[in-house]
């Protein structure tokens, strides 16, 4: 059709969306099951090959109650995880009694700030059914020109009962190669939960 001619003739030029970026994939890397962990490594995997990196966090439960899920990367084979992040945070919730809330949080983003950054508000660790799920993005950790861009969407179930829907986002401030990333709770350990690192082809 007419209309089908004008599309593929839009997306043959060099547009930044052309008809080979459509239709991409996610390529497994690694799988890593927490039991009772301090923490959460993902060491490897993360380099030149993809542009883009999402790792998928699944029913994710904190060993003690109200904590915050987070988390830092580093360079190369450090291990310190103080990058200078700059971010903002904000979310939806309502718990279930119908009470909700909407904001944007200021106790969660950072400011060239170097701590852990908060992907969920305190999920609920006394019920052994409260757990938090989501994916985070990393984009082209490996670029050495520019800073590194990343972009967390997580749900979980709070120690009060509420459904909360989050949304973290910033830039790591160094053009340095982002090749690891950790994530904890902001107290105790992660008592279960499943990790897994995709590259997106």
């Amino acid at each position: 059709t007419a209309a089908a001619s004008k599309a593929l003739k839009w997306n043959s030029s060099a547009n930044g969306f052309e008809t080979g970026d459509v239709g991409g994939s996610l390529v497994l890397i690694s799988t890593t099951t927490a039991s009772s962990s301090g923490t959460i490594d993902i060491t490897s995997g993360i380099d030149s090959t993809y542009k883009e990196y999402q790792i998928h966090f699944t029913d994710v439960h904190p060993s003690a109650d109200a904590p915050k899920f987070t988390c830092q990367f580093d360079t190369g084979t450090n291990t310190s995880y103080n990058q200078t992040i700059t971010s903002t945070f904000f979310r939806a919730a309502q718990d279930e009694s119908a009470n909700d809330d909407f904001g944007y949080k200021t106790a969660d983003d950072q400011g060239q700030g170097t701590g852990f950054q908060t992907l969920t508000g305190t999920i609920g660790g006394a019920d052994n059914d409260k757990c938090c799920a989501g994916i985070l993005q990393l984009f082209d950790p490996s670029n050495t020109t520019f800073v590194k861009h990343f972009v967390g969407r997580a749900h979980g179930l709070t120690n009060n009962n509420y459904a909360i829907n989050e949304f973290a986002a910033g830039y790591i401030n160094t053009t340095t190669a982002i090749t690891r990333i950790r994530f904890k709770f902001d107290s105790g350990d992660i008592d279960a939960g499943t990790f897994k690192l995709y590259g997106v082809s």
